[in-house]
């Protein structure tokens, strides 16, 4: 997922935030359907968008006129400082976590580390939760200053936590990587979903397989957003003979010299599979992704591979 970033900040570099007009597109691959509001004054819908180095948010907020002021106003407060947190910790962010593994004291990096804890058994390390836990913690602060907002989200490109008060529902289109529409979603607050995550090759993420994307839906976006990089890393050709057919790789240092996965094999191409191949490919992530549902609580996880797609879970 995406990769904190240690470099310095030029002198007066500072979050900068930003209105947007409530139709402003959304980096996410999920869209939600607008569905209308009712019985609520004076509502608003106007987003916010909030951007420090490689962190980049879309906030969007479903409340009064004044509740979203403020619900605004809780977001730039608790997203200050949150990268600094992050790379203050970062070399311990970057290891796989054991269980020796060292427990991060910020609040954003505990998040990450308790979401990937689960998975201890896997090569994971606390970076593959940092979008959606970033996601996660901005929801959180405006939710504790605002209990009263109907729905709130965060889109942490891609990476969305989310709120829906009781009674509220939402629907949800999810999309390839290339942005067509591959499901739809109704989730209703007392569904238990509060995070969505997508993961794949193709996208700003490094990925161990060739999955083109992996949507998972889950409690929090911390937690989706390592079941969707874990399950994207096991949607792999059942052969080596094929792998080295179809697939290219490189280091992942090579594309990024301070990636937490060092020296792995990351996929940058691949090539036109044939339906049976791309079909054991998802086989492989749907039987990943029962294992995943076995170790966390994910409710519904999407896979897609050059079109061809399957899922799993209670909204699939």
């Amino acid at each position: 997922m995406p990769t904190v970033c240690a470099k310095p900040k030029p002198r007066g570099w500072a979050p900068v935030a930003t209105k947007l007009a409530p139709n402003s597109p959304s980096q996410s691959r999920l869209c939600e359907t607008p569905s209308q509001t009712r019985g609520r004054a004076s509502q608003s819908r106007e987003r916010l968008h909030l951007h420090y180095g490689p962190i980049d948010l879309l906030i969007d907020v479903d409340g009064t006129a004044a509740e979203v002021a403020l619900a605004h106003q809780a977001a730039t407060d608790v997203f200050e400082g949150v990268l600094e947190d992050l790379v203050s910790e970062l070399p311990d962010l970057r290891r796989a976590i054991t269980s020796a593994s060292t427990v991060p004291t910020g609040v954003v990096a505990f998040s990450m580390w308790q979401a990937c804890l689960p998975h201890s058994a896997r090569f994971v390390t606390p970076m593959a939760a940092v979008a959606g836990a970033v996601a996660d913690h901005v929801l959180n602060g405006m939710v504790q200053t605002v209990p009263t907002l109907k729905r709130a989200w965060v889109n942490n490109g891609g990476d969305i936590a989310f709120m829906l008060s009781d009674g509220a529902h939402t629907k949800l289109t999810v999309c390839t990587h290339q942005g067509t529409p591959s499901a739809q979603i109704r989730i209703r607050s007392g569904d238990g979903i509060g995070g969505i995550a997508t993961s794949g090759w193709a996208g700003r993420s490094h990925s161990f397989g060739i999955a083109d994307a992996v949507t998972v839906l889950a409690p929090n976006a911390a937690s989706a957003d390592v079941a969707a990089t874990l399950i994207a890393n096991e949607v792999q050709l059942p052969s080596d003979e094929l792998d080295r057919t179809f697939v290219r790789r490189v280091q992942a240092v090579e594309l990024q010299p301070d990636s937490d996965l060092g020296d792995a094999w990351v996929t940058t191409h691949v090539d036109k599979l044939p339906k049976q191949h791309r079909h054991a490919a998802l086989q492989r992530g749907l039987k990943a992704a029962k294992t995943i549902m076995q170790e966390a609580t994910i409710k519904a996880v999407f896979i897609d591979c050059q079109g061809q797609r399957m899922s799993i879970g209670e909204c699939a």
